[in-house]
């Protein structure tokens, strides 16, 4: 058990009281308690999404073939937390994250609706080509647009490290643990 509680802790920066009770709620299953403590992250960064963010960490990575960087400004509440290794390794993961997955806006629904539209004709003649019937075309269309949109937003982009959790899921997790509103600012991507 010992060992076990260990182990959770590694992966997810949980205090042991919280691992202990996560995994007595999920009756010793590690996956079911690991899902346990990333609902409670999320609830705790819902609750201190509202609290302001002016300090933090303007962070660059630079991938090792010196051809693509990328610099973000992540944001927290304190110069304290913002000096912190971990919110600084965040930070260095985030811009890393960029630079592999080039993702164009922070949010899904910050995407260019002309980008949105150009890909709509795009995918109206695809399934036209397939003889798809008009009723079912609204719903693929539906589901492409969705996929369109998280596949080029940061915040909701597999987090290229564990592609099980998105990004925003990684921030929220950082926000359980280090106690603070954590924003992702600015970013930028550069590539020869």
């Amino acid at each position: 058990m010992l060992e076990l509680i260990k182990k959770i802790r590694e992966k997810t920066g949980a205090g042991i009281v919280m691992v202990k009770q996560a995994l007595e709620e999920a009756k010793g299953n590690e996956e079911k308690a690991i899902e346990i403590l990333r609902k409670k992250g999320q609830a705790k960064a819902v609750k201190k999404s509202d609290r302001e963010a002016k300090e933090g960490v303007v962070v660059s990575y630079i991938h090792s073939n010196n051809k693509v960087g990328a610099i973000v400004k992540l944001y927290c509440e304190t110069d304290f937390v913002a000096r912190n290794s971990e919110f600084q390794e965040l930070a260095k993961d985030i811009a890393m994250h960029i630079v592999a997955m080039n993702p164009k806006f922070l949010r899904s629904e910050d995407v260019a609706q002309e980008l949105v539209e150009k890909e709509k004709e795009i995918w109206t003649e695809q399934l036209k080509s397939e003889n798809k019937p008009e009723a079912i075309m609204e719903k693929i269309m539906a589901g492409k647009e969705k996929k369109f949109r998280e596949e080029n937003a940061l915040l909701s982009q597999p987090f290229v490290k564990e592609q099980e959790i998105t990004v925003g899921d990684l921030i929220a997790e950082k926000i359980g643990k280090i106690g603070e509103n954590i924003q992702v600012g600015e970013f930028v991507r550069y590539e020869l």
